[in-house]
């Protein structure tokens, strides 16, 4: 029986900090769809960070 991979392992994962598995599909259009959403996800991240710091300074 397999283990169910936890959410911070597929995030490590996604995000390349971990090796992926060796049976993973490989194809560009895959590639460029996760290249996007890394992109989309900082940005993200960025724009949160702005909106707490404009929140907190007033």
């Amino acid at each position: 029986m397999a283990m169910k991979k936890g959410i911070w392992h597929q995030i490590l994962t996604y995000f390349y900090l971990r090796r992926r598995e060796k049976d993973a599909p490989r194809s560009t259009d895959l590639f460029l769809m996760h290249g996007m959403n890394r992109i989309s996800i900082f940005v993200f991240f960025i724009a949160i960070i702005v909106l707490i710091v404009r929140l907190i300074r007033g």
